[in-house]
């Protein structure tokens, strides 16, 4: 039976005991995740695992249930929420209605009641899970998809077999609304190593491309459709700093489609342009982001401008195995780029590849790594030499094993670089980060949208950066370093509690009292009084 999570939020302990032990939650088939004791704790918890119910009080400390119900729809809209309270006021019951919460409820209420209500929650969740799950209407929405003569014109610009001065044409004929001052690719890549039974990796691939469309189509005016076993979604942005906010949006996605179709989706984001027929160079950057849910794991949005800023994924070289070197200089491992190059080897062991074969290939190899290490700014001249000597070494080799080995050597320097690099601007805009939060903790409007806003990228990517470097979320480094200077001023100061709220980034005196406990087992008074006696 598949098991939903509860969030129960009352700033009584015995309430939420006494809720816990009455229910036979799991026979009704839910498991309480958690519980708040006030609304500020509870969107803490919430943003860790977002659970599929809560059930909140009204009356509570620093945010009552009614605001924290506001905040938690905006954020996830599919969440539902009840609400149990001893005020039988019309006010609160109008608000709730707007917030559009599932039921109202007064206290006192007895388990055969709320027995009842979840009841009839655990129906909505199942209707909406087979809702996106029933193989049957998957398959009649995938004979009512998009028109063939669309869905063929998305085909061709992500390929790039569209001639710019014939767009406008198709456009007009086929009445699609492609207008904007940015474009932008996302290829959404559905993992195949866990599947639902009886879901095949089609299938679900038509789930997530419905999903994708109730969510992106409105909002950015997405074009959506799927491409070469992936979904490619087509994305009009206003400006360029959209992109910011868009990377936050699809990583939000892909959180949600783990809920609700069971998918583990990766979204790749390419690079934004003002033209459609540079699609196609937003699509390769698309492409080579999702390459890098090796790196930054799946199940979030990956924006290649941000993880890898100077590359330029317009390539010349006919050779697929020039191509996919270069993936693996900047991807894999030294045992993956040995084992491409002995596939170059190999491929030119063969009876009859001709010199002229070789030496074009040796051309486009200097030509595409110059090309490639210029991008990412990395000094080929130190590794090489120049393109030149790259070539006359190629030529001028004695044997086949020399030029393969030197150029082992040659492209593992260029992947230390690379990750050399990669690991210094990672730890740079962290260590911007925790500079920020060390000269900022006593600003109260401090947050991750901050942070992201002042260092420029999408709180998706600096949230997994942020936590992978420190070991700790943002808002948990934030308030160990509040507390931490809460403390060095309650040992140093004669400052009334207030005052160190203050100066700690707490506009609220009794909430400050409240995470100084939680953290520490006792008020700030009394930590003060013991910390003093123990020094005499």
């Amino acid at each position: 039976m598949q098991r939903y999570s509860v969030l129960l939020v009352d700033d009584e302990e015995d309430v939420i005991q006494v809720i816990m032990k009455k229910i036979d939650w799991e026979s009704m088939g839910f498991q309480v995740s958690g519980y708040a004791h006030n609304g500020v704790e509870a969107l803490e918890m919430a943003e860790e695992c977002v659970p599929d119910v809560v059930l909140t009080d009204i009356k509570m400390p620093y945010m009552d249930g009614l605001a924290m119900s506001r905040k938690l729809k905006e954020q996830y809209p599919n969440i539902k929420i009840i609400i149990f309270s001893g005020f039988d006021e019309f006010e609160y019951a109008k608000e709730a209605i707007d917030i559009e919460v599932e039921q109202y409820l007064l206290k006192p209420v007895n388990a055969e009641e709320l027995g009842r209500v979840f009841s009839r929650i655990r129906e909505m969740l199942d209707h909406e899970r087979d809702e996106q799950r029933n193989i049957d209407k998957l398959n009649q929405y995938y004979l009512e998809s998009l028109p063939l003569l669309q869905e063929s014109f998305y085909t061709s610009l992500i390929e790039g077999r569209v001639q710019p001065d014939e767009i406008e044409r198709y456009l007009e004929s086929y009445q699609i609304h492609l207008d904007a001052p940015f474009y932008v690719i996302t290829v959404l890549h559905i993992s195949r190593s866990q599947l639902p039974d009886g879901i095949s990796p089609f299938l679900m691939a038509v789930s997530v491309k419905k999903l994708a469309e109730e969510q992106l189509r409105e909002q950015y005016d997405s074009k959506i459709l799927v491409y070469l076993g992936e979904i490619a979604v087509i994305s009009q942005l206003p400006d360029a700093a959209e992109i910011t906010r868009y990377t936050d949006v699809l990583n939000a996605f892909c959180t949600h489609a783990k809920r609700i179709c069971e998918a583990k989706v990766t979204a790749g984001i390419g690079q934004i342009c003002s033209r459609l027929s540079d699609l196609h160079i937003s699509y390769q950057g698309a492409e080579n982001a999702v390459s890098y849910r090796a790196i930054y794991g799946n199940t979030r949005a990956i924006n290649i401008a941000e993880i890898d800023p100077g590359e330029n994924v317009e390539l010349s070289a006919e050779q697929d195995g020039i191509q996919s070197l270069l993936k693996e200089i900047r991807m894999g491992d030294r045992e993956t780029l040995k084992r491409q190059i002995w596939t170059c080897r190999d491929w030119f062991s063969r009876p009859g590849i001709s010199i002229q074969k070789y030496r074009i290939f040796i051309l486009e190899l200097a030509a595409e790594l110059f090309r490639f290490g210029s991008n990412n700014q990395i000094p080929m001249e130190k590794i090489f030499g120049s393109a030149e000597a790259l070539i006359d070494c190629g030529f001028q080799a004695e044997s086949p094993e020399e030029f393969w080995d030197w150029l082992l050597l040659a492209c593992g320097k260029i992947q230390d670089y690379i990750r050399q690099e990669r690991a210094n601007t990672t730890k740079s805009f962290v260590a911007k980060a925790v500079d920020y939060v060390q000269t900022s903790y006593g600003d109260k409007n401090i947050s991750i949208e901050t942070v992201c806003r002042t260092l420029g990228v999408s709180s998706a990517y600096f949230s997994t950066v942020f936590k992978k470097e420190t070991g700790k979320t943002f808002i948990g480094y934030l308030t160990d370093y509040r507390m931490e200077r809460a403390v060095e001023l309650l040992l140093t100061t004669d400052d009334k509690t207030y005052m160190i709220a203050e100066k700690t980034g707490y506009s609220d005196p009794n909430y400050f009292s409240y995470a100084f406990k939680k953290q520490y087992g006792v008020s700030p008074s009394k930590y003060r009084v013991e910390k003093l006696k123990e020094r005499g």
